[in-house]
C-alpha cells in the first residue's frame, strides 16, 4: 500500500522561494511523498482554521505557534522552522500533542558574526551619526570622532557557533577578547586566543558588549539597569541575539545618562510592532504593547542608536542554506529519523 503523500504549507515564503523549495524537493527525492502549500503570508489565528487538515507546517519567526493556532490544526505532527530560535513556537503544546518540532542550528553563523562587526563599525567610526548629520545639512567634524578597535576590549555573551566567528574577526581587528558561557572550551579559548570569564568582570571591562544568547526564561532582560550599571561609561551595547535579552527601558535610561556610548541592535523588544503608523492605528493593542511601541521608536529617533529590523541573518547565501536544512529536515523525518529535534 502506498503511504499517502504528506500535507505540508510552507508559510512567510518570499516570491522566488516556493520555485527553489519545489526543486529542492525534487532533488532530494522527496517531491511524491508530499503535497506541499506554499503561502507568502503569517500563518495567524485568524487564518489558521483554513490549514485544518495539515499534517506539517514550516514557518519563519512572523509566524507564532500559539497554544490557540495550534489547537487549530488537529493533525499536524510535524513544525520544521527556518530559524535557530524557536521561541515563537509553544514547545508545550508541541510536547503535548506529541509533535516533532525542528530548527536550523546552523545556517548563517559568519552572517550574524559580518553583521554584527557592521553595527560595531558604524557606531565606532560614527557613520550613522555622520549620516544623521547628513539629513540636516550639516557636519560637526569632532562630534564625529570615533575610536579605533585595534586594543579595545570586545565581550562575547555567549560564546557558541555565532560567538566564537564573531571572536575570530574580533582578533583579527586586534582586539582583546572576553567571553562568558555556561560551557565553556578552554582548548578554543586558547587557539582563537580569548579568554573566559564571569559575566560581571565582562561586563566592568569591556569597551563594547556583544549579545549572542538565545531567549529562554534564564536569558530574559540578562541585560537591565543592573547590569548595565556594572559597564564601562561610554561602552557599547551590540544585540544581534533576541530583543528579550535586553530590557529596553533600561537601555533608554543607559544611553540617556550616558552610561552607554551607543547601542547596535538588530533586535529589540516590541520589534514586530515596528511598522507603518496606518498598521499600529489599526491593531488592537494592550498596555504592555503601547509601551514597547513608544520605547521601539524612541530608540529609533536617537544619533547614537543603529537599527537593523531583525537581518542580521539576511544574505542571499545564509537563506538558501535555511531553505536546504529545512528540506534535509523534512527529508529525515519521512525517513524516520528526524534531525535537529528541539521538542
Amino acid at each position: 500500500m502506498v503511504a499517502r503523500p504528506l500535507r505540508i504549507a510552507f508559510f512567510d515564503l518570499e516570491e522566488w522561494q516556493p520555485d527553489y523549495l519545489q526543486a529542492g524537493l525534487a532533488r532530494l527525492g522527496i517531491a511524491e511523498q508530499v503535497q506541499p502549500r506554499f503561502f507568502h503570508e503569517p500563518l495567524s489565528p485568524e487564518n489558521s482554521a483554513q490549514y485544518a487538515d495539515c499534517e506539517a507546517l514550516v514557518v519563519f519567526i512572523w509566524t507564532k505557534l500559539s497554544r490557540a493556532v495550534l489547537e487549530s490544526l488537529p493533525h499536524l505532527r510535524l513544525v520544521l522552522t527556518m530559524s535557530t530560535g524557536y521561541d515563537h513556537i509553544d514547545l508545550a503544546v508541541c510536547r503535548e500533542r506529541g509533535m516533532t518540532v525542528c530548527n536550523v542550528p546552523h545556517y548563517g553563523e559568519n552572517t550574524v558574526a559580518e553583521h554584527t562587526f557592521a553595527l560595531i563599525l558604524s557606531l565606532s567610526r560614527k557613520l550613522h551619526a555622520a549620516y544623521f548629520q547628513g539629513l540636516r545639512g550639516e557636519y560637526h567634524i569632532r562630534a564625529l570622532r570615533g575610536f579605533d578597535l585595534y586594543g579595545k576590549t570586545l565581550g562575547v555573551v555567549g560564546a557558541g557557533n555565532i560567538g566564537l566567528h564573531v571572536i575570530r574577526i574580533a582578533r583579527g581587528f586586534g582586539m582583546r577578547v572576553l567571553a562568558h558561557d555556561k560551557r565553556p572550551h578552554p582548548l578554543l579559548a586558547e587557539v582563537l586566543g580569548f579568554t573566559y570569564t564571569d559575566l560581571d568582570t565582562l561586563l566592568k571591562e569591556s569597551d563594547i558588549v556583544s549579545l549572542h544568547v538565545p531567549a529562554l526564561p534564564e536569558t530574559y532582560h540578562l541585560i537591565n539597569r543592573e547590569a548595565l550599571c556594572k559597564m564601562k561609561r561610554g561602552a557599547l551595547l551590540i544585540n544581534t541575539a533576541r530583543g528579550s535579552v535586553v530590557d529596553t527601558e533600561a537601555l533608554l535610561w543607559a544611553l540617556e545618562e550616558g552610561i552607554l556610548g551607543g547601542a547596535g541592535l538588530d533586535v529589540i523588544e516590541g520589534e514586530e510592532f515596528i511598522k507603518e503608523e496606518s498598521a499600529l492605528l489599526k491593531m488592537p493593542v494592550a498596555e504592555q504593547t503601547l509601551k514597547q511601541i513608544v520605547q521601539a521608536h524612541l530608540l529609533l529617533k536617537r544619533d547614537d542608536v543603529v537599527f537593523t529590523p531583525h537581518i542580521a541573518f539576511n544574505s542571499q547565501e545564509a537563506v538558501q542554506r535555511i531553505l536546504d536544512t529545512t528540506l534535509e529536515n523534512l527529508k529525515a523525518f519521512l525517513e524516520g529519523h528526524p534531525q535537529n529535534v528541539v521538542s
